[in-house]
């Protein structure tokens, strides 16, 4: 994106209170500093406060697990308290597993469906009361969501799971004027396929630069967009 185009896009966030949950991952590093790039006043969450401490982005820090109801509801306070509303919310949590399904283990599959599913249903329960006409929820189910394959079942339902509740959520905040983003970008190189909490990743081909793919979401929530399909992230 080209100092111009980014400057007309910052427009529409410049002073924008947002919401990253997942802010130290790989995609969510990306996606915090396109943010931060375009004017928007972070709230940055993580489950550990040592990764929020190194994190090279401007903006308030919380140390939170998702994995409870109550802390999605304290990571939306934390944005109002910091911010004084809450304008965006973008999760970019998110967990791996690999291996088929006859393989793969009970608890492995609870944190994926835990990770993946539910936090994005409770942060989005808790975000809907504070944001106000206009505001904007993004999820990230990738595309996996669109066509699952063999040894990630399991992880592939989990994100499909999130493709179908944003798209009854987008009819549902709709009423409230708040969009609803489904991002399913491509392979993307976040390091994620090496930190899976069972089994081993398949042999992939290179993934997309996070960089892009965070221009790519940054982008959508500036303007008017309410889906990301795996082609709008190029080839």
């Amino acid at each position: 994106m080209t100092t111009a185009q980014l400057a007309s896009a910052d427009r529409g966030l410049r002073g924008s209170s947002v919401l990253v949950v997942g802010a130290t991952g790989g995609l969510g590093s990306a996606i915090a500093r396109d943010l931060a790039q375009r004017g928007a006043t972070l709230t940055l969450v993580s489950r550990r406060q040592d990764r929020l401490a190194a994190l090279d982005v401007p903006g308030h820090r919380v140390a939170l697990d998702l994995r409870h109801p109550d802390s999605c509801v304290a990571a939306v306070g934390a944005a109002v308290a910091h911010a004084g509303r809450l304008d965006v919310v973008v999760n970019a949590i998110g967990v791996v597993a690999f291996g088929p399904v006859d393989e793969l283990s009970v608890d492995a599959m609870e944190e994926l469906f835990m990770t993946n599913t539910f936090i994005p249903i409770w942060l989005a329960k808790a975000a809907l009361g504070a944001l106000g006409e206009g505001g904007v929820i993004v999820n990230i189910s990738g595309v996996i969501a669109e066509q699952n394959l063999p040894g990630m079942a399991a992880y592939g339902a989990s994100k499909a799971a999130v493709r179908s509740f944003d798209e009854a959520l987008g009819r549902e905040a709709r009423r409230r004027r708040v969009r609803v983003i489904d991002a399913r970008p491509p392979h993307t190189e976040t390091g994620l396929t090496d930190r899976a909490v069972e089994g081993r990743a398949p042999k992939m081909p290179a993934g997309l630069n996070p960089v892009s793919v965070a221009a790519t979401i940054g982008a959508a929530i500036a303007g008017d967009t309410t889906d990301l399909p795996s082609t709008a992230f190029g080839p």
